[in-house]
Parts: structure tokens; sequence; C-alpha cells
């Protein structure tokens, strides 16, 4: 018996994934990653939590007025792949490059940064609902960021719900704070409304996921998730962002800037040292 390519999918995406995708803005791809992946990824994430390579959003909240989150804690922290070999095995390597350029109709994916959450047991701080673009200095229709789970995401440990088809809003949306609906300050677009308010009619969509399960969504599709409720529970995941033929360099103002933006041009390509391309091999 062959030996599977550890950069495939355990099995392949399917079309009425392809037009799930593409029509909610959002779609769960059930036991498509291989195990031995969520497994060097778990010894990963606890070496990236010791080196402090991440920031405690639980603090943050804290600063901005929010309660404390006793005895839970929420970090996260971004472009891990730069500096750890995992990381960016993950990112590069692993079945995630073929899944997104299936899913986005893509010849070819860069890069373009991962993220590490994690939210212990007895976090209260939520993610408020936000939409991924509005934090990316890059424009195209071709943008998408798959969501990997270590633990079991339920609802009560902070599953991600989704606002389906807001990726075909046509609107723009000011960043916030992630534990805030504070805006960064001088970024462009609108206020994110309360899509979870009474009556606001939104269709919100939760998947609960465990470990070799993964969503994809565009960037442009609103989510957000819930703090972690449970007790002995934790909620580590990491999200790696991809974007595929169509994308450009676009400098939003106010969002944050990351050091190789400062060599880029409005409109440039993708393909460099810093976002590189990872599919085709």
């Amino acid at each position: 018996m062959s030996t599977p390519d550890p950069g495939q999918p355990l099995r392949p995406v399917t079309d009425e994934e392809i037009a799930t995708f593409e029509r909610d803005g959002v779609v769960c791809l059930r036991q498509i990653v291989p195990s031995p992946w969520m497994a060097r990824m778990e010894r990963a994430v606890e070496d990236a939590i010791r080196h402090q390579s991440t920031t405690d959003l639980s603090d943050l909240a804290r600063g901005l007025g929010t309660p404390a989150s006793a005895p839970g804690r929420f970090v996260a922290g971004i472009d891990h792949w730069t500096a750890l070999p995992e990381f960016r095995a993950f990112a590069c390597d692993s079945p995630l490059p073929a899944i997104a350029a299936a899913l986005m109709r893509a010849s070819k994916i860069n890069l373009y940064e991962d993220s590490l959450l994690v939210k212990e047991p007895g976090t209260v701080e939520p993610t408020m609902f936000h939409q991924d673009l509005a934090y990316f200095h890059v424009e195209g229709q071709q943008i998408c960021t798959a969501w990997c789970p270590l633990d079991p995401a339920t609802r009560a440990t902070g599953a991600v719900g989704y606002v389906r088809g807001s990726h075909r809003w046509n609107r723009m949306f000011k960043p916030n704070l992630f534990v805030s609906t504070m805006a960064i300050p001088d970024t462009e677009g609108e206020d994110l409304p309360d899509v979870t308010a009474p009556g606001s009619n939104h269709d919100i969509v939760y998947f609960e996921l465990g470990p070799g399960d993964v969503t994809f969504h565009d960037a442009r599709t609103i989510h957000g998730a819930d703090g972690n409720a449970s007790t002995a529970t934790r909620r580590r995941a990491i999200s790696v962002r991809y974007c595929g033929d169509d994308a450009r360099y676009h400098l939003r103002p106010g969002a944050p800037r990351k050091p190789h933006h400062d060599r880029v041009r409005e409109g440039d390509i993708l393909d460099c040292e810093e976002c590189p391309v990872v599919w085709p091999r």
C-alpha cells in the first residue's frame, strides 16, 4: 500500500462544497486534514505560547474596560510561519493550499499569513464579529481564510459563527480590536452593524468542529465567536489566510502593516518571500 501524500487532503473537495463556498462565503469540510498534521501543530502551539510569541487579548480587553477573564485567557498571534518551522510547514506544505485552490478555482495560491487563536477554559472574551479583509493589505476576489481547530470547537467552547452571504454585500467595514467593537483608529469603511441584534434577521451559521475538520471562508464574510464557557476544554485553533490569482497589494489606511509592506507598491502582485507561492508546488 502506498503512503498517502501529506500535502494532499484526505478526500477531494466536492463540486457541492465549492458551490456552497461561493454561495454562502463559508464551507465546512469534514475530516479532510490528515491527523498527523494536527498532532504536529499541537506541539507547535505550545511552543508558540511558551516562547511568548503571542498577545494576551484578555489583557487588552481589561485595558478597554471589559470584565476580567478569570480563570480563562484568550491569546493570539500572527505570522508564526516566519519563525517556527512547524507553522511554516502547516501553512505551506499541508493540504490547505490545495483546498484553497479548489474552493477559489485558482491556479496559483499565495500565503498571506497565519494566526493562532487560543481560548482557555473559562475565557469570557468573545471574538467580535468582523471582516478579515479589512485587516489585510490586499485586494481581490480570491482571498480566503482556513480555520483549523486542534480541540473540539462547540458552541460552549467558542465555535465560530458566519453570516452566510455577507461576502456578497459589496460593503467594506472598519476593522475592530477583536475583543471590542471599537474600530481601529484611522481605518476606512463603514461601522459594522450588530449582526446578532434581535430582529436583525441575519443568517448566522455555527459549525461545531473537531480535529481534522476545517472551515474556509471568504475574506469578506462577517464572522465571530463567543468565549469558552467550558471548565476543562481548551479551544486551540490555527487560521491560515490564502490569496489566489487576482490578488494584488492594496495598502489600507490605519490597518496594521507588516515590515515588507514598506517596500511594496499599490497593485503589485504578491509573489515575494513574505507572501510565497504555495500552490502549485
